[in-house]
């Protein structure tokens, strides 16, 4: 019999140190941080800039080596079984990185293809429309605009049907209209049974949309429950005032 997953991502005494050269200096990015975001939740990652978010995105993304600790995703250990714990998670990085002179089409083919995703097994056609894509799927993707891009990078992140998505400050920079949008296309990942991880800047976006939060500072864990326990358990109204006890100088 399987044993039954309880953790998506599961991350304990993770530690990263970069080096500074020119001043010879070492810089504590995550220091034994241990981390637990359950199946099927929607997990907020808050942080001010440098707290150490992106450092530990880009470790489970395998863009940074750690230093020591274990991180499992879906139970493959990193490690020892990096191309099986890559295919676990997808990852909507902040910056739009596809080439303008391709088609949102051929972006999503040629994903599915560095994949090893048979040509029969591939689900384009149907990740484009439910991404409201699929009008624009032989469009050059320079011609879409900042919503349907953002929605590209989204649907880049599921050619491969990843248990696991990871959305870095999805809703930077949008207009009010299109952070509606995205906030109900992520209620729907979450209500087919995917763990979404958030980054964000927003504290009514994490408030609104995720049922766990973890604040990260100065590359430490300084809090980590379910909303409803923060919210009960310091007495506040708002989760932003609960952001600033634990983030502020």
């Amino acid at each position: 019999m399987k044993k039954q997953i309880r953790y998506a991502v599961d991350i304990k005494k993770l530690n990263k140190t970069f080096i500074n050269k020119k001043k010879d200096e070492k810089i504590l990015a995550l220091v034994n941080v241990s981390l637990q975001i359950p199946k099927g939740s929607l997990f907020g990652l808050l942080g001010l800039n440098g707290a150490g978010k992106s450092t530990i995105i880009n470790i489970l993304a395998g863009l940074c080596l750690k230093n020591s600790g274990t991180v499992k995703i879906n139970n493959y250990d990193i490690d020892t079984n990096r191309k099986q714990a890559s295919c676990q998670i997808g990852i909507v990085p902040q910056e739009l990185n596809f080439d303008p002179f391709f088609t949102p089409k051929e972006i999503l083919e040629v994903q599915a293809g560095l994949y090893g995703i048979k040509k029969k097994d591939r689900k384009t056609k149907q990740i484009l429309q439910d991404l409201d894509l699929y009008s624009k799927a032989n469009s050059y993707t320079r011609s879409l605009s900042g919503g349907m891009k953002r929605r590209l990078m989204i649907a880049k992140a599921l050619v491969h049907d990843p248990s696991i998505l990871v959305l870095d400050e999805p809703t930077a920079g949008v207009d009010v209209m299109l952070r509606q949008q995205l906030w109900k296309y992520i209620k729907k990942l979450k209500a087919k049974g995917k763990t979404v991880l958030l980054t964000t800047h927003y504290i009514e976006e994490a408030e609104k949309l995720c049922d766990r939060i973890c604040i990260v500072a100065k590359g430490k864990i300084v809090v980590s429950e379910t909303k409803k326990k923060i919210m009960k358990g310091y007495k506040k109204k708002k989760l932003e005032d609960i952001f600033i006890k634990f983030t502020k100088s």
